[in-house]
């Protein structure tokens, strides 16, 4: 009896361990322990904030792979967002990365927040991020030059998001490292930090709605508005080129009163340089096959244009996706 007890709980002890390894990120292993090839095996996809969107769909995105794509199993990791993901990526700890396109771009060629060019390549474009600026209405803060002195959430370090604030900041004619006090938190922190008034302002790029975001502005009704930054559009444009484009926070994301005019930008779907072509088409058909399965994880997802796939320049195409998004593009 006790011999079998013994047995019983080394087997339950050996399962628990399997299955924490599986759920454990990491890079994709096939049956020789090598990362990237095509045999079958985990994938792990860099997303980011458990509340925001890249977080929700990723999640949605590992449950198509491992439910449709044989021999593979992949799950959702957690990260600051773009930069951090492209970083993992590049050293192998992701197989998959979200990102803004802007960013990877920056990857792509070397510049920014990237000393050398980074070895990536995109499966897809996806659906637009909304720059989303909230600034509490006992802030004094009615334009981006108003932030100058104030305690403001540029977003997580190595994040996208910390990209555009920065960006957006110097735009406007302020130093993001002398003229605000920059706070770098990530979402949940910073809603967090809103709501006890520990800061003035915060800057988000997401998709819509992003949990967070109606998190706040549930919470705080009208002690927080939304800012039109689009003052800013040309500039930016002068010096990124066309990567910014205006858009619309359609009253509806958040239940607000009207429409607030934003800056929007791609994400895009990278993997690293040499990623099975194979294996990148699959995921590539599968996106576009069970789109709608992924509107249901969150609404952001229903941006996600066909006709628009190819679009990530600078960064270049995986082969396999390119070969995939050409043969979508004929039946459509």
């Amino acid at each position: 009896m006790k011999h079998r007890m013994h047995a019983a709980r080394l087997a339950a002890s050996a399962l628990v361990v399997a299955l924490a390894a599986t759920a454990c990120g990491g890079g994709k292993q096939n049956d020789n322990g090598d990362a990237g090839g095509g045999n079958g095996g985990r994938l792990t996809i860099a997303t980011g904030p458990t509340t925001g969107v890249y977080y929700q769909i990723g999640g949605g995105l590992a449950e198509l792979i491992s439910d449709n794509v044989d021999g593979y199993r992949a799950t959702a990791a957690t990260t600051g967002a773009s930069v951090q993901n492209i970083q993992g990526l590049e050293a192998g700890s992701y197989d998959l990365a979200f990102s803004l396109l802007d960013t990877a771009g920056d990857a792509a060629e070397g510049k920014g927040s990237f000393d050398k060019p980074q070895a990536v390549e995109a499966l897809t474009r996806l659906y637009p991020n909304y720059t989303q600026v909230l600034v509490r209405a006992d802030s004094g803060i009615k334009s981006l030059q108003d932030m100058k002195g104030k305690r403001v959430s540029t977003g997580a370090p190595n994040s996208g998001t910390e990209v555009i604030a920065r960006r957006l900041l110097t735009a406007a004619g302020l130093d993001p490292a002398k003229d605000v006090s920059a706070e770098r938190l990530a979402l949940p922190e910073s809603v967090d930090a809103m709501k006890d008034s520990r800061i003035d302002a915060l800057v988000w790029s997401g998709g819509l709605p992003t949990g967070g975001i109606t998190d706040l502005v549930t919470s705080l009704k009208d002690d927080v508005r939304f800012l039109d930054v689009t003052a800013q559009l040309p500039a930016l444009n002068q010096q990124y080129g066309g990567i910014y484009q205006k858009g619309s926070i359609p009253a509806s994301a958040y239940k607000q009163p009207q429409a607030v005019p934003t800056i929007v930008v791609p994400n895009v779907l990278l993997v690293k340089k040499g990623f099975d072509p194979d294996l990148a088409a699959k995921i590539v058909n599968l996106i576009y096959e069970k789109k709608s399965d992924l509107e249901k994880v969150n609404a952001a997802a229903t941006e996600i244009q066909p006709g628009q796939a190819d679009q990530v320049a600078p960064v270049p195409l995986n082969p396999g996706a390119e070969s995939a998004l050409k043969a979508l593009a004929k039946k459509s």
